[in-house]
């Protein structure tokens, strides 16, 4: 047995008595190996949580949390949208801004990309205020040094069910990956469609600020080969992976996710960048984040850092 699936086991031991604040040296060693790989900047690919999937959303807490399961990095959200005219945000405070970036410094925690999970439910194509929304979205990545926000399109957005908005989606896209190229960064948008059609989405586009937000639970849900649809969509087109199926069981015993042939896929395209864990909740368990997440991260780490 490697020493990366050796630091696994003893992690996800260590779970059950993370919540007391007790932890034997040995699973302090496997908390810590491969953060200390990641700190190098060495890691081809790096391990992130949803803040808000870790019941953290925009809270300082949500840096000690992920290192504490030993995650790299953070999908930081924007906060709620409901009837608001933008996201109910923290962040647009250059103080607060700053009190992020220092905790996240101190626990060795980067921010892999700015969500604008609001659009899970609320409409992209005809919200009157987007443009506010991808502003202060793009002036939070600009104030914190983050590159890529998270774009879902969400049930309103389904340009599957909904292909008469995509006209005004794709300008709306358009509006949003100009402005970020303001700021070198890029949106990245999760769609409906499958991989061909997303290829097809982003010509249409025609954007260098906007890419595709891949999500393994929607290839799996519309009954594609995630490696063969990675190949279609291709590595310049991807701006980050959203690397979990729909809640069930841990990614490890999933077998709609073969991890291994998704990474020797990766590997074969030239691809790197951040792996985002949004589900794949144990159901008999679903509230504990530490076992769910920490479990998660773990085994992800002994397929894609070892």
């Amino acid at each position: 047995m490697n020493t990366t699936s050796n630091n696994r086991r003893n992690f996800i031991k260590s779970l059950a008595v993370i919540g007391s604040g007790i932890l034997s040296g040995q699973a302090l060693s496997a908390c810590s190996s491969s953060r200390g790989m990641a700190g190098t900047g060495k890691v081809r690919y790096k391990i992130a949580v949803c803040d808000w999937m870790i019941l953290k959303r925009q809270k300082l807490s949500a840096f000690a949390l992920a290192n504490e399961i030993n995650a790299d990095g953070i999908e930081l959200d924007m906060g709620g949208l409901g009837n608001r005219d933008t996201f109910d945000s923290k962040l647009g405070d250059p103080a607060v801004r700053r009190q992020f970036l220092e905790e996240a410094k101190k626990q060795g925690v980067g921010i892999s990309s700015i969500a604008m999970s609001g659009f899970y439910a609320q409409s992209f194509a005809e919200r009157p205020t987007v443009p506010l929304m991808v502003q202060d979205t793009v002036d939070t990545m600009e104030g914190m040094g983050v590159k890529v926000a998270y774009l879902p399109l969400g049930v309103q957005g389904d340009l599957v069910k909904h292909p008469e908005l995509r006209p005004a989606i794709v300008e709306r896209l358009k509006m949003a990956g100009a402005k970020a190229q303001e700021i070198g960064g890029v949106i990245a948008v999760e769609t409906a469609l499958d991989a061909a059609g997303e290829v097809t989405l982003l010509k249409e586009v025609d954007s260098p600020g906007v890419k595709i937000s891949y999500n393994f639970a929607n290839a799996i849900k519309n009954g594609k080969d995630i490696p063969s649809e990675l190949k279609t969509l291709g590595a310049d087109n991807i701006a980050q992976i959203h690397c979990s199926n729909t809640d069930g069981e841990l990614i490890e015993n999933d077998p709609a996710l073969d991890m291994p042939a998704i990474k020797k896929t990766l590997d074969k395209m030239g691809w790197s960048g951040w792996l985002i864990i949004e589900r794949s909740r144990d159901t008999d368990d679903v509230h504990n984040v530490r076992a769910n997440y920490g479990g998660n991260v773990a085994y992800m780490k002994s397929v894609f850092q070892d």
